[in-house]
């Protein structure tokens, strides 16, 4: 009997660019790619203010994922030009920073995964690196056995998560230091597992 269709087309769509999981020696050049990321890319949606205050705290690097092995990055003759991942923990967004409960894992029998922290360098936009990290991030996914995943993304992201078949959930405004805060919008899809 054939296999049917799967509900999502993305599921079956490689991915178009060769990608690699995250290590530890990644981390500097990971730091560079979100900073030149956030202002090359972002500026047209969060002022100079708004960026600044986001580095560290909103975007940055999160040991954790590449601890856990979900993180993975686009390469280019040797250097990162994007990079991408997902979690099975309970945090949403941020860099290092840590909230108590932010570790603990999610139940994929009730809660959805989470996809995170993706930057592109501004040269390297539009070329697919976005859509092949969200295929590997969401097969993982499935694997792992959630059948939903959801992201807290910037305004720049969205139309490529809403590309995606992700479907806005609400419209928030992320708290920062200095009484600043960053318009983010979560989203979710069901993966049709």
């Amino acid at each position: 009997m054939p296999e049917e269709a799967p509900s999502d087309p993305h599921v079956s769509r490689p991915p178009l660019w060769p990608l690699r999981l995250a290590t530890e020696a990644d981390i500097a050049e990971l730091e560079d790619l979100i900073s030149l990321s956030v202002h090359g890319l972002q500026a047209a949606h969060y002022s100079l203010e708004q960026r600044k205050a986001a580095l560290g705290p909103v975007f940055g690097v999160d040991r954790q994922l590449l601890q856990d092995g979900t993180y993975w990055v686009a390469e280019d003759a040797g250097k990162i030009v994007g990079s991408g991942g997902w979690s099975w923990r309970r945090k949403i967004y941020g860099g290092e920073r840590r909230n108590p409960g932010e570790d603990d894992a999610l139940d994929p029998t009730r809660d959805a995964a989470r996809v995170r922290a993706f930057f592109v360098h501004p040269q390297w936009a539009r070329r697919g690196i976005g859509r092949s990290l969200l295929f590997v991030c969401e097969q993982a996914i499935r694997r792992a056995g959630f059948k939903r995943a959801e992201l807290v993304g910037t305004l720049t992201g969205e139309a490529l998560y809403a590309s995606w078949g992700y479907s806005v959930v609400a419209r928030e405004d992320a708290p920062m230091q200095g009484g600043l805060t960053l318009p983010v919008v979560r989203m979710a899809k069901n993966l049709g597992c």
